[in-house]
Parts: C-alpha cells; structure tokens; sequence
C-alpha cells in the first residue's frame, strides 16, 4: 500500500495529512503574530518530536498563488525512534492564506492535501509513516514569516493582472534651490465660512489655511505656534511675528499618541534649518528642492551621477546629457531641470540603470527598473493580498454631504456616488458600498447596508480613469452562514503592477466634491511617494526642520482623507535628511518608516475596524516547533515528487532507495544559473502577454495564477529564493528591533 492509496479510503489518515500541510507551510511556531516574536535567521528547517518519531519540517515551495488559495509542496523527513536513518517525503497541498502585513506574517488554514510520496520507501514505511503522522501533526502550529514567502513567490512564472489604463503623463514638476515646501489646493481654492468666527477657510486643501476677511490676509498653519502669511492664497508667504488669538486657536489638532513621529536622534542633533519656502499648487504637481547648487556624485560601475544635496531622486545619465527623476514609481526625463519632461517606460531605461549597485546612496531605485531582485520582489508584493474573516452582522452608516447625487462611470452602465467619503457604486437597481476593505450591499443608497457575499462582477471592469477603480482590487473569496472572507490586494491603497515594475496611484487627476464638507479623491503627486519593501510606500512633504511640520487634514471642517481608502494619512510630516541611506537599508539592514502609524499596513487591523473581524478558530498545538540543529536548509522538492539536497560543493543529489545519489542534469543547470544564463537574477521581458481568464469568477475577478516553473534549473533559483527569504526576514526583524531606525545623512 502507498501514501496516495491510503489517502482515498481513510478518512481519518485525510485528515492527519490535511494537518501535515499545515505545518509545513507554517513551519511550527505561534509567536510571530500574537507575541510579535522574531523569526530567526535559522527558522527552517524545523524539528518536532513526536512521541514515534522526529520530523523535519523543510522550508515549503510555493506552486500557485490565486486570490487567497495558496499551492504549495515541501519536503519532510521522518526519523521513527530507534531507527537512524530518516525517510524524506513530499506533501502537496492547497490552503486559505491569512495574512497580517502589520507583523508580515501568514497563517495558513483550511488545508486540502492533494498528494503525498516518499519516494524509495516501501510500501510498509509509507504506511507507518502515516500513521505516525495521523496521530502527531495536529497538535503543531502554523504560523510562516510573509517575507519567506514572498522570496519564494518571486519565482512564479505568471503573475495577478498587471494594471491597465494608468496615465504616465508627468505632473507640473518643479525644482527650487531653497528649502521649499509644496502646498497643494485642489482646484481653484474653495472659501468657506467658518461659524462662529468672522474668518474663512480653503475648503479644498487638506492644509490649515485661513483667510481673515477684515485683514485680506491668508494664515498658513506650520507647525506648533507657527504660523505664515500672506496678501493672495498663492504667496508670496512669509513667516508671521504674530497671529490673531482667533486665528491661533484655529490651528490643527495635535496627533495621536500614536501617529506621533518617530524620534531621529541624528536629526535631533543638527541645528535647525531655515524656515521654508511656500509653494502653492493648483494642480498636480511635484516638487524638487535642491539645497543651493546641484552637487553630483558618480554612480561605480555606470556612466551615472545623482544629485547629492537633494532628498529628491535625481539622476544625470552622462551618455545622453539627460536628467532623470522618479516620482511615484515612474521615470521621466528632460535635458533640463526646466523641462519639458516626458515618461520613460521603465522597461526602455538604459541598462545602466540596471547596474546600479544596490549599495550606492541610489540603490533604493532598482526597485522601479525592470529584472532587479527589487524589482521582482515588490511585483510579488503587491500580489498577495491582505485577507481577513468578516463577521456577517457587521453594519455601516454611509453619509452624504445632503441627499444621495450619482454620476456615470465612464464607459460601464454603473454610476457611483459624488458627495460622500465612502465609496457607493449603483448596479442595475441595488447599491454597493466599498467600506475599509469590505464590500457591503443595499437596496437603497441610505442603506442599511449589509456585508456582502458576492458582487456583480461588472464592477471589476470599473476603468482606471475613474475615481472607483481601486474597488476592483477588493476581493470576497468565500462565505459561512456566520462570516465572509474578504481580502485587498495593495491596488485598494494605491499600488499597482504597471508592466514589470510597480508604481503609485493611477496617474489620473479626479477633482473632490466640494459643498458643506470637502471630500477628496485618490492623488498621485505631491507627496514624495516612494517605496519601502515591508511598509510599501511612503509619503512625506520635501522639508521638515525645527518647529517646523505641516500638519494635514486635521481641522474640524475636514471629512474623510485627503485620498485613499481608509482615511489614510501617510505624509504628515517630511523628510529627515538621510533619506536615500534609510531606503536602501530597507534591502539591507532596516529602515525608518517616519511614523509609527506607517507601520500599520492591514486595514483589517485598524482599531475602528477590529470588531468586524472574526476570530481565527485555529487549535493552538502542543509541540512547538524548533530550530533542526545541525540540519541545513538545503532539502527541496521538485514538481515530479523527487527529493533534492544541495550539498556544499553547490552540487545537487537525489534522493533514492539506495540513498543520496547525484543528479548531473540538476547540477549542471544550477552551475548554468550561477553562471548568469538563466539564474534568478536573470532579467526576464519586460512585458508579459496579460492573462485575462475566459469567465472571471466572483473569488478571482481579472486574475491569473502566480504558478513555477518544471523545469530541472529552477532548483538554482529555489535556492537563491529562500536565502534572499532569511535575509528579508533578518532585516526586517533587525529594523523592527532597533525602533525602525537606520543610520546615515546626506547633509
């Protein structure tokens, strides 16, 4: 009798197995998520005692991720008591991924065990070694490190859609040599009377600007009891002696406790700067300061040069005497900092971009060109999506700045609601409310509203020139009469695959709802987005010095966020100096994210929104997992079922009756791949033809499979995947450990 054999009659051994996936892709250990415990640098393989045996648990290989069912196959071994010699197995399995990006860890439930083998094992040993199994494994836990997983899905072949109908047209981009800050108005300024007070506010900016009708004079909040100036909402602005006490006492809320930035005692410890200049935009724009003269500095190893005394990305290509800036994960060039500027797609930058080395002060940029690990790693970021469990009698309020208005989707048969926070699509006659990462359904626009467990799926063609687009990437999976499962891919928030590299936001302008309350729309520009490979992207203003921070979005007329779902607020205060050491370290050995509440990726998680969240009905085990001393993390397995050991020649042998044999085919691939000619460095097109299914189901609306290659070479590949996993994993603990803090400064 066999392994495959015996899983079809006996249900019981079904269910030991269905718990032997679980542990191998959780790999043993219940601290990550609930005691914030770090995942060490020698996490696999894992080791559990049994009361038969010992089995050794080695790190799982993902075959395809869709939606938030995960594929995978690991290989095993187990060594029954008084027996030296261990049998080694391959378990395939498909699971639910849970995943928690506030800890960057997942929890894998719900499993469904396709195959088991042991190759070289009689039929006997495959049978007691299930049997040993059905008794031990569901008393084992079951969380795995997201980092791990993510460098093993950078291997997949296919990937979820790319984005399709961003604009790359640049934003008015603008450089000073002064210190400068970007304040943005949407639109032409919307003046609205503030009760009780003889003064006015801008209603379409998310700054504290104040307008003193007796005065003619503009106030600008800048900071605690900083206050500037000004005859025209434009400028220009000067810092004022003193305000009116009427005026002060209009100033922004303090943050939260926890939103307070995060101390830089390196920034601390430098005098203040000047106070800031004022630059008022009207439209989307980006702002670059350089502090006094361009200073540039070679690039080793290219013919390239950046801008040293900027906090800006800007880059000089010495071969085609033209500047290069990315903004919002995308490249634009001019042959002057006057402009005009035009978009480089990035899969028609110059190889050397490519070659920048990842140590420089631009290493942080080879995460927007094309084949960079950095590159492959944050595609496959923002293909995992963040899920949770939804309890069915969950209840939303949605309000409207006064009675329900709708307008057409462009090109759909839809319409969506204009004078609201929350995001409302209408369908035929019923309503659709996209709340928090949660889809909610209603006959009526004033609700009530209930939690969905399934949308029409023309919402999914919503076109990315709408400001609704980021509902698509909102998903509900699966549904029990007591909870739905619901899942965001990072499109909710504004991160999208583009091609081959990721960028920020749509690229569209969708101008706010202005009335008694001022609700704005998705922004791509203005913010000084950048990406960060554990807190995804980044926001900040170009200056912050002293007493001086800009805070936004906190006055008492201001309903919802300045854009995003959520109400997110990323960017309210600027950059320390430093900046380019502290993204780069994001590779290497940690980053500083500005804030504690950047940290909070999973909306999921937000303390308004955790008690919609069901609790996770996971028995906890009683044998913990352990490192496996002396074992390295060099047993794989490959789609056939054959298990493969790396030996410490970087030579590969097989698994068989007779024991450990050489495999020639696999060594010679890897030695191939080493070489550079088809290792998992090796830059891949830059475009791959869009998967787009026959029929898009409700789980997966638009969405391909992330699947691996079969082939023999992939064994290099897995290799380098799961060590660049351990070092992701050591990094960010290392940065988490140390506050988020890293060293270095620019100035």
């Amino acid at each position: 009798m066999n392994i495959r054999a015996a899983l079809r009659p006996d249900r019981q051994l079904r269910d030991a197995m269905l718990a032997a996936g679980l542990v191998l892709l959780a790999a043993g250990t219940a601290f990550a998520a609930r005691q914030l415990q770090e995942e060490p640098e020698d996490f696999w393989p894992r080791e559990i005692p049994t009361d038969r045996a010992t089995v050794v648990l080695y790190q799982p290989q993902p075959d395809t991720l869709a939606g938030n069912q995960l594929a995978a196959r690991a290989a095993l071994s187990i060594t029954p008591d008084g027996e030296d010699e261990p049998e080694f197995g391959v378990v395939w399995m498909n699971a639910r991924l849970v995943t928690d990006r506030d800890n960057r860890t997942a929890i894998i439930d719900n499993i469904a065990v396709e195959r088991i083998a042991f190759p070289g094992s009689t039929e006997e040993q495959q049978d007691s070694l299930a049997r040993l199994l059905e008794n031990e494994i569901p008393r084992w836990d079951l969380d795995i490190s997201m980092d791990r997983l993510l460098a093993s899905l950078e291997l997949a072949e296919t990937r979820r859609r790319s984005a399709e109908g961003l604009s790359m047209e640049p934003p008015l981009i603008l450089f000073r040599q002064e210190p400068a800050i970007l304040v943005t108005i949407d639109g032409e300024p919307r003046l609205q009377k503030i009760e009780g007070s003889d003064f006015m506010r801008i209603l379409n900016t998310a700054f504290t600007i104040i307008f003193d009708q007796g005065a003619r004079t503009y106030y600008l909040a800048a900071g605690d009891d900083q206050w500037y100036s000004a005859a025209e909402y434009d400028g220009p602005w000067t810092l004022a002696d003193r305000v009116p006490s009427d005026v002060a006492a209009l100033a922004p809320e303090p943050l939260p406790e926890e939103e307070q930035p995060v101390d830089d005692e390196e920034a601390d410890d430098q005098e203040p700067g000047p106070p800031p200049a004022i630059v008022v935009a009207t439209e989307p724009t980006e702002l670059i300061v350089i502090d006094g003269e361009p200073e540039y500095t070679p690039i080793s190893g290219t013919d390239l040069m950046y801008v040293t005394n900027s906090e800006s990305d800007v880059l000089l290509d010495l071969e085609s005497a033209r500047y290069f800036v990315i903004l919002s994960g995308r490249w634009f060039t001019s042959a002057s900092y006057e402009g005009p500027w035009v978009n480089v797609p990035a899969d028609q930058l110059s190889d050397r971009f490519s070659q920048i080395p990842l140590e420089s002060e631009m290493g942080h940029v080879r995460v927007s060109v094309p084949g960079t690990v950095e590159s492959k790693e944050a595609v496959m970021e923002n293909q995992i999506p963040q899920t949770s469990a939804i309890k069915r009698d969950t209840k939303i309020t949605i309000e409207y700045d006064g009675d329900p208005e709708f307008e057409p989707i462009e090109g759909t048969s839809m319409t969506y609601a204009v004078n609201t926070a929350d995001q409302v699509i209408k369908v035929g006659n019923e309503y659709y409310a996209c709340h928090e990462g949660v889809w909610y359904e209603a006959s009526s626009a004033t609700g009530p509203w209930t939690v969905a467990d399934k949308i029409p799926v023309e919402i999914y063609d919503i076109p990315a020139d709408s400001p609704m687009y980021n509902t698509t990437y909102v998903q509900i999976y699966d549904s029990t009469p007591e909870v739905v499962y619901v899942g965001y891919y990072p499109g909710y928030t504004g991160s999208y695959v583009y091609n081959s590299t990721i960028v920020y936001g749509t690229g569209w302008y969708y101008p706010g709802w202005y009335r008694t309350y001022y609700y704005p729309r998705p922004a791509t520009w203005g913010f000084h987005v950048r990406w960060n490979p554990w807190y995804g992207w980044s926001f900040g203003l170009s200056y912050s010095t002293g007493p001086f921070t800009f805070y936004m979005g906190r006055g008492s007329w201001y309903r919802g966020g300045w854009w995003g779902p959520g109400r997110y607020r990323g960017y309210h205060r600027g950059y320390h100096r430093g900046w380019h050491q502290g993204a780069r370290a994001g590779y290497r050995a940690g980053y500083r994210a500005g804030s504690n509440s950047a940290k909070r990726n999973n909306i999921y998680n937000r303390q308004e929104n955790v008690a919609r969240n069901a609790p996770q009905d996971r028995a906890r085990g009683q044998s913990r997992a352990g490192p496996a001393e002396g074992r390295a993390n060099n047993v794989y397995s490959d789609r056939d079922g054959n298990v493969l050991r790396e030996n410490s020649n970087g030579n590969w042998d097989q698994k068989t009756r007779d024991g450990w044999q050489g495999n020639d085919a696999v060594t010679r691939d890897a030695a191939r791949d080493r070489a550079g000619q088809g290792g998992a460095d090796v830059q891949r097109p830059a475009q791959q033809p869009a998967q787009q299914p026959q029929a898009r189901p409700q789980q997966q609306p638009q969405a391909g499979n992330v699947s691996l290659p079969s082939t023999g070479s992939t064994m290099q590949q897995n290799s380098s995947a799961r060590s660049r996993g351990t070092t992701r994993t050591q990094n960010y603990n290392s940065q988490r450990s140390s506050g988020g803090r890293s060293g270095g400064r620019r100035r």
